[in-house]
């Protein structure tokens, strides 16, 4: 798989923006990658050193409209650690 195939988008929530104080980035990810594949993406994307890689599968949720039922798309997250010496990423274009 490429690099740009495995990273799908920045997870931005209340939660995740917390992390990033500590140099730690939430991504959604393909649902086929593993922890080396997450790993390479990330320092061939954004150019940074990674330490660590923890992965999660998230369920889909059941939704209801009306009397259908039906699930959310599931998904797969990873938190990314960088070292110290990394520089920051930046999830947002700063002017």
């Amino acid at each position: 798989m490429e690099s740009r195939d495995i990273i799908l988008r920045p997870v931005v929530t209340e939660a995740s923006m917390a992390l990033i104080d500590d140099k730690r980035y939430t991504f959604d990810v393909d649902p086929r990658a593993t922890k080396t594949q997450v790993k390479k993406a990330i320092e061939e994307i954004f150019d940074v050193k990674v330490i660590k890689v923890n992965i999660m599968n998230v369920k889909g949720k059941l939704k209801r409209q009306g009397r259908y039922a039906g699930y959310t798309k599931k998904r797969r997250k990873a938190i990314v650690q960088l070292s110290e010496d990394s520089k920051e990423i930046q999830l947002f274009g700063e002017e």
